[in-house]
């Protein structure tokens, strides 16, 4: 549990959320709405309370902000989202090497809440390579086994999406192994809906997709430093458009190291719940998406980061803060993992990754996270290959400090 969230304790949480939520003018909100979606398990968009979307073709609707449960290591943030009205869990196989998985099948089935909810877990990563070496049905029994593992830790027959987590290139959704894996685990119903999780390659991927009509959801890193990639947004709405359920992960650019170039007064940017607000409420305005899973990690969060649910409009202080010079060019500090960089390295180090390593090592102080991260990637091209480099001379096409981060990830993790 972070250090925030030991000092604001669930108790205390309980006692303030709805002095709290009343300065929002939501209080009677969150009380009308939590006895609707406990019958019906959403709420109309019509009626002025949590705003719902559809699941694509599903027929299933969810409120607009779901939650992330990666960094959260609380049971009791769980039940509390749980209880202010979040329907959908996104968990994963490799978060806390399973106990996240369990700590969610726990608390869902403590609340006997498994048919209110929908969960969705994620089958290991491979890389390329590995995958290349392995045959068919190498591939499904790899993913069988995966996935019958989450069910266990899960404590459930079936999750609602299972995703092949960490896709890079369209080469994964063109493998035989892995759509007849996804496609027997889901005629297995041990899965409702399939698809992927991707960081990179983003709109190459999802048109991939579109074409080939592969699965039926995808998770996808979207948020506003990606606010001129015009051709992102055009291929998101035409796989919207085609039925795939998007969904957005990575929304609030928690990382923070991208005040490092700024002076202490220009920090009054990100400080507060303005910044959480703001910057989900940008991505869910953009409606190709069904939901989003920001991954709070204390009760504040959560009550900053649901009280978006029922309103998308920005308030004049989220569009100052949005509208800001300063915010913009800090953006530009957020690595989008668009693979710029790697030419740039002499040695062909998979940078985008090590980028991702330290975000979850210094942003979200999820240690286990980032070296886990790190294990995806081939040795000749990880965090040993920097060792033997005095000075870091890969340069991003944006503003990521390379050379600042690679240094700090070698001094916490190498």
């Amino acid at each position: 549990m972070s250090k925030r969230g030991k000092l604001y304790s669930r108790r205390t949480f309980l006692s303030k959320s709805l002095t709290g939520l009343a300065s929002l003018g939501l209080a009677g909100k969150f009380a009308k709405n939590l006895r609707a979606l406990g019958e019906e398990g959403s709420v109309p968009e019509s009626t002025g309370g949590v705003i719902t979307r559809a699941l694509g073709k599903t027929g299933q609707r969810l409120p607009v902000v779901s939650m992330g449960v990666m960094n959260a290591d609380n049971p009791d943030l769980v039940r509390r989202a749980y209880e202010l009205g979040i329907r959908h869990f996104d968990t994963a196989a490799t978060y806390m090497r399973g106990r996240n998985e369990h700590m969610v099948g726990k608390v869902i089935k403590e609340l006997k809440a498994r048919d209110q909810v929908l969960i969705a877990t994620k089958i290991p990563p491979l890389s390329p390579d590995e995958l290349a070496k392995m045959a068919t049905e190498e591939v499904k029994a790899f993913c069988l086994d995966n996935v019958d593992k989450s069910l266990n830790r899960l404590q459930t027959d079936y999750v609602d999406m299972v995703y092949w987590h960490d896709v890079q290139d369209v080469g994964y959704l063109q493998n035989a192994g892995v759509r007849s894996a996804l496609e027997t685990i889901k005629s297995q119903k041990k899965a409702r809906w399939i698809g992927f999780s991707t960081h990179t390659n983003m709109a190459a991927l999802l048109e991939e997709a579109r074409r080939s009509g592969f699965g039926d959801t995808v998770l996808t890193a979207y948020n506003y430093s990606m606010t001129e990639n015009a051709e992102l947004l055009k291929t998101m709405e035409k796989a919207a458009a085609s039925g795939i359920v998007l969904i957005a992960m990575k929304t609030q650019c928690q990382q923070t190291w991208y005040l490092d170039d700024f002076e202490p007064r220009a920090r009054k940017f990100y400080e507060g719940q303005i910044r959480h607000t703001a910057l989900l409420k940008w991505v869910l305005r953009h409606d190709v998406f069904a939901t989003a899973v920001p991954g709070f990690q204390n009760f504040q969060e959560l009550e900053a980061d649901f009280s978006v649910a029922y309103d998308l409009n920005f308030t004049p202080e989220e569009k100052k803060f949005l509208e800001d010079r300063n915010v913009k060019v800090a953006m530009r500090g957020v690595c989008q993992q668009c693979y710029g960089c790697v030419a740039s390295c002499p040695e062909r180090v998979e940078v985008p990754k090590l980028m991702r390593a330290h975000m979850y090592a210094v942003s979200y102080a999820n240690i286990a996270h980032a070296r886990a991260t790190l294990a995806e990637i081939p040795r000749e091209q990880g965090l040993t290959r920097c060792l033997s480099c005095a000075d870091c001379t890969a340069k991003c096409v944006n503003s990521v400090n390379i050379a600042a981060r690679i240094k700090e990830l070698k001094s916490i993790l190498a």
